[in-house]
């Protein structure tokens, strides 16, 4: 989802950086899901490097658990990837509170549409009110149709967050068709690469969380959004 955003930061970065992108719908697989995928990708690549940087959100709690063994995590303090694209917890509250109801769309959701709705279908988003009653029977068919269903009904704005990364306006244009045939208001925000190029240059002052050897993260349920807790009983040998 944020590969052009995270390479951009790379590329400006002074630092050595090896970089592993996962799938961009990791994150509507669930959260117990994604840790447990990302804990694979830490504990593979935790020998030679000085920290390991985590380039998601909180998630629905799938950043929640995650253990760092033997070197440092650094993850930024937000509940999303909106807050990344946006410039930071800040930024994304400003707006959020001015205009609720708004989903968001990027130039990675747009570019990677495919695969996201290929997720979301295999979650039953999207899935047709006949394919649930076939399955499941006429009342649970429809009941877990209409829940499916309600996540949409809480929307009427459609945002396209610009971050200039973006090649052309063919993105901006799909996003725009998008809020169109669901019938919402269409506008664009200017995004903001800061979280990212800070992230990558080591600049975690404030809006970054380091998890130390032989502890986990935790959702604070706050402003900071991630803590670091102690965690050598969960830690492999």
């Amino acid at each position: 989802m944020l590969v052009r955003e995270l390479s951009d930061a790379i590329l400006h970065s002074r630092h050595l950086i090896d970089a592993e992108y996962l799938p961009a719908g990791l994150h509507e697989s669930g959260g117990v899901a994604m840790r447990d995928r990302i804990q694979q990708s830490i504990d593979a690549c935790a020998d030679g490097h000085d920290y390991i940087l985590i380039g998601y959100g909180l998630c629905g709690n799938g950043t929640a658990g995650l253990l760092a063994r033997t070197v440092p995590l650094v993850l930024p303090r937000a509940h999303d990837c909106i807050t990344l694209l946006t410039g930071g917890r800040k930024a994304f509250r400003k707006y959020f509170e001015a205009h609720p109801g708004t989903l968001f769309r990027s130039l990675g959701w747009v570019e990677r549409s495919e695969e996201m709705h290929t997720q979301l279908s295999s979650l039953g988003v999207n899935t047709p009110l006949g394919t649930f009653v076939a399955q499941y029977g006429e009342d649970a068919g429809s009941y877990l149709y209409e829940q499916f269903q309600q996540y949409s009904r809480s929307y009427s704005r459609l945002t396209f967050i610009r971050t200039g990364l973006e090649p052309n306006d063919s993105f901006a244009a799909k996003a725009r068709n998008e809020a169109h045939d669901k019938q919402w208001t269409y506008e664009e925000l200017p995004g903001s690469l800061r979280i990212f190029h800070r992230m990558l240059s080591g600049d975690w002052a404030d809006d970054f969380l380091i998890v130390p050897p032989r502890c986990r993260t935790a959702a604070s349920y706050d402003e900071n959004i991630l803590a670091a807790v102690p965690g050598e009983a969960n830690v492999r040998k």
